[in-house]
């Protein structure tokens, strides 16, 4: 039996129903931004250890929906689906609340599952009702955080010039793209590519189909820089696929804010507000300038 089958609603004092009611709100805040959340990057918001367990947390939601749908006699649209694998870009077990034929569906291409499961998330983010569902289960929606201490940070910086840390940072990434799950095989990319905006990007890798950007924020970089770095991710990716439509191709672009440092728990909420994807704790060998583990 899968396990939104039997996952009971949010009301309760199951551990994973309390987690439910901690999982809803962000969901809602995922929604109303028109933007999908990593399992992994839900569990860290939740301070989960294992993404695994949150089937059941989902599952919670999931009969829950079900049974306010049935109360109101209207569809609503399972937002537990909003919560998808990095890997595959699509939901785990909840793509059944809207899949009749599951065995069909596994049986597609790549592509053509996610364009079925696109068409599922524009009705989610389309749906009116979340904060009316909110307040009616007693939930409160989590104003975003005041960002603006490092907002006013990263503004006084402005302009300052490249340090030593990052220029031998971002050509360590150059050298070693599986940091970014890349093949070894990767040639070196371009270093400071230079875009039609005037912006520079730090490492831009050309694939045949995609191009992955690194930005890079080297061990001396603080929080109010890495702040920055996030609304250079989302920056860089518009440019891009832009350019890219400019150049005749089908915009696909990966922008990834690489550091060297763990990612701050303060930004965590806007990464995953904005859907910036972060590779962090990135060890160097400054000698022979070699890889050695990557978290």
């Amino acid at each position: 039996m899968e396990t939104a089958k039997i996952a009971e609603p949010i009301w309760g004092d199951k551990l994973y129903q309390q987690r439910a009611r901690e999982a809803f709100p962000i969901l809602v805040r995922q929604s109303i931004a028109g933007q999908p959340i990593f399992y992994s990057d839900l569990a860290d918001e939740l301070q989960m250890p294992n993404p695994r367990n949150l089937n059941y947390v989902l599952g919670s939601i999931g009969q829950t929906l079900q049974n306010l749908s049935l109360e109101w006699q209207e569809k609503i649209p399972p937002i537990n689906c909003i919560v998808i694998n990095k890997s595959t870009g699509l939901p785990g077990e909840g793509v059944g609340w809207f899949i009749d034929d599951k065995n069909k569906f596994a049986t597609l291409p790549r592509k053509n599952q996610r364009a079925i499961v696109d068409v599922e998330l524009q009705n989610i983010y389309a749906y009116r009702r979340w904060l009316e569902i909110l307040h009616l289960l007693g939930l409160e929606y989590q104003q975003t955080t005041d960002y603006s201490v490092f907002a006013n940070q990263a503004r006084r910086r402005l302009g300052q010039g490249e340090s030593e840390y990052h220029r031998k940072f971002k050509e360590f990434i150059n050298q070693n793209p599986q940091i970014l799950g890349l093949p070894k095989s990767t040639q070196p990319g371009h270093l400071e590519f230079g875009l039609p905006s005037g912006d520079t990007l730090d490492v831009l890798f050309i694939g045949k189909t995609d191009w992955v950007v690194a930005e890079a924020k080297s061990r001396i970089s603080d929080t109010a820089d890495i702040y920055r770095g996030i609304y250079q991710c989302v920056k860089y990716n518009a440019i891009v696929e832009a350019y890219q439509s400019e150049k005749g191709l089908s915009p696909s672009c990966r922008v990834i804010l690489v550091l060297q440092n763990k990612f701050p728990k303060e930004l965590i909420e806007l990464k995953n507000l904005l859907g910036v994807e972060v590779i962090d704790n990135i060890f160097m060998e400054q000698e022979n300038n070699s890889l050695l583990s990557n978290d």
